[in-house]
């Protein structure tokens, strides 16, 4: 009898390997505002197929030489199928051919590779009508049931979710396939009857075959490359009947079933501390760093700010180690920045309101002879100063220091190359990005733009979805400007990169979501954002300040990518594990 083996003698792949997979991060890819997504576990992901592989391989479960080998299961099912052919109790269904050179992988001596279809009655269903069902029965649907884990999120009742078109019938122990999108990975075992959505195949075994093994036959990982190889439809692609019936799949003795889906149970109970492990220790350790951090903002006194640097600094190694930390330390900055707090003042530096001055006079200048429309109060009460100014600084209102190019009402005709178009998804937090690469026609472009044309070191701003992206204009060909996003273009250019870092700050957002609307999508409207008030330094001050943000942000750039770096090593570092594991 062949033994299960792993890719060492006495080396247990899941087990030794806890400290890898319980630190293996990958951050999903956002938008808008950086990195702070949601961030999930790469590790705990592989090390979940990594079990449900060697489940199926037979290199998980111990094995007896007494157990009845699994040719035997497979000849009784194919009995009791042919019996219930004869009585009617089940639709005769199209022979499958043998399996020869197909196998997959090796296997155990007493396993078997054979035909889903050959084992179960997949693509038989039983038709459940409107109506035809009690009040009390349980009404399955894709959405109830969480991918790749398949944790069943919500059990309704026919009483709050009356069906009009025909459901799949199932009963107790029947395995639940969701075969739209197989890649989602929905797997479970009905523990009460009830009927699914026809996106969903009820999928039963018998002469006692575990119902949890099967399960874990359908959520292997080399099943689901096959099922999503064999869909078919692009936009909602579904694994067909025939294919699935033709997929192969390892048939382990009945006794060792039931040793393999124990073991299975323990292993993903672990996984499932890990993740939860994992989940309080990255919470924690961002609620450490934002409080840190938040001591640094709220300093009242030059001693009080040392002190809390000091803090942070004796501990910087084990603070800054992910990349929702670094984006913080990032906002700190940018709100040191707006609150003067980054560099030294200079009482030689020609205050704010000389450089202000120079802004009214041109901005005069174009109302009296370009017909500039964009306007804003001037005064500015105390209550609406949200940070304490320092000396030289002043207030001055959005609209009063820059003309608002708005492409609002219509979404030009886009083509497939041509004039780019800038839309509200390329203008990123602090950046431009070509991605997606949008374009419209020359013809477009002229009767389009006719509000004014974007220059270099202009500042684009997105007014919704997202709410508060700021960015530099640094594309020197002519674009296209699309809705959603607005155009500043000041009437000193000077002030334009001091002017992005602090639109970006924590405190300026705070006022930008004040004033905006909207439950579904969050906006604002230009005629509101044109009346937010922004602090202005003396400009040689801007100057230091904007020289010092970028140094700092260099460094805070440097952090992330040896955190990537990092990153790549152990996910390279649990990929070849798993290779070597299931060799």
């Amino acid at each position: 009898m062949t033994r299960p083996r792993h890719s060492r003698e006495g080396e247990n792949p899941v087990i030794d390997h806890l400290d890898l997979w319980s630190s293996v991060y990958v951050k999903k890819a956002t938008t808008g505002r950086g990195s702070n997504g949601r961030i999930s576990s790469y590790g705990i992901q592989k090390l979940r197929e990594l079990i449900l592989e060697l489940a199926v391989r037979g290199k998980l479960a111990s094995q007896n030489p007494c157990d009845e080998p699994a040719s035997e299961l497979v000849k009784q099912i194919a009995n009791i199928k042919a019996g219930l052919v004869v009585k009617g109790e089940l639709k005769k269904q199209k022979k499958l051919p043998g399996i020869e050179d197909e196998q997959l992988h090796a296997l155990p001596a007493s396993w078997e590779w054979v035909r889903l279809g050959d084992i179960t009655n997949y693509g038989i269903t039983q038709k459940a009508e409107p109506g035809d069902v009690d009040s009390d029965t349980w009404v399955l649907e894709l959405e109830d049931v969480e991918k790749v884990t398949s944790t069943l999120l919500q059990r309704i009742r026919y009483s709050n979710r009356v069906f009009r078109s025909s459901k799949n019938r199932f009963e107790v122990g029947d395995v639940l396939y969701g075969k739209l999108r197989p890649y989602l990975d929905k797997v479970l075992v009905a523990d009460e009857s009830g009927v699914c959505t026809t996106e969903i195949m009820p999928v039963r075994s018998y002469a006692g075959f575990v119902p949890k093994y099967l399960r874990l036959l359908l959520k292997a990982p080399s099943f689901i490359v096959y099922a999503n190889e064999s869909t078919h439809g692009m936009n909602l692609p579904r694994l067909g009947t025939d294919k699935a019936r033709m997929a192969i799949v390892p048939v382990a003795p009945l006794a060792e079933q039931h040793r393999i889906v124990a073991k299975v149970d323990n292993l993903m109970a672990l996984c499932d501390q890990l993740e939860q492990q994992q989940t309080d220790s990255l919470q924690a350790h961002q609620t450490l760093v934002e409080t840190l951090l938040r001591t640094l903002v709220d300093a009242d006194s030059a001693e009080s700010t040392q002190q809390a640097w000091n803090r942070i600094a004796e501990h910087f190694d084990t603070l800054f180690t992910t990349e929702a930390s670094i984006d913080q330390l990032k906002q700190t900055i940018l709100q040191l920045a707006v609150m003067g707090r980054l560099v030294p003042q200079d009482p030689s530096d020609e205050p704010a309101s000389v450089l202000l001055e120079k802004i009214a006079e041109e901005k005069a200048r174009l109302v009296r002879d370009e017909g500039l429309k964009t306007k804003a109060s001037l005064e500015i009460g105390e209550s609406e100063e949200y940070i304490d100014k320092r000396d030289g600084w002043q207030y001055c209102r959005l609209g009063n220091i820059a003309k608002f190019i708005d492409y609002r009402g219509r979404t030009p005709k886009k083509i497939e190359s041509g004039v780019p178009l800038i839309t509200a998804k390329n203008v990123r937090f602090g950046f431009i990005s070509r991605e997606p690469e949008e374009f419209v026609s020359e013809e477009e472009y002229d009767s389009w733009m006719t509000r004014g044309f974007p220059r270099i070191g202009d500042i684009l701003f997105t007014t919704e979805a997202p709410l508060g992206n700021v960015a530099l204009v640094d594309i020197d060909e002519k674009f296209a400007l699309a809705q959603r996003v607005i155009c500043f273009q000041l009437h000193f250019p000077e002030i334009a990169p001091f002017l992005k870092g602090s639109m970006m700050s924590s405190a300026f957002q705070e006022q930008l979501y004040d004033k905006a609307t909207g439950m579904t999508a969050t906006g604002i409207k230009a005629a509101k954002l044109k009346e937010i008030p922004i602090p202005i330094p003396p400009l040689p001050e801007q100057h230091r300040m904007v020289a010092k943000v970028d140094e700092l942000m260099a460094l805070c750039d440097a952090l992330t990518a040896r955190i990537q770096d990092a990153q790549i090593t152990q996910v390279h570092l649990a990929d070849a594990v798993v290779d070597q594991a299931v060799a």
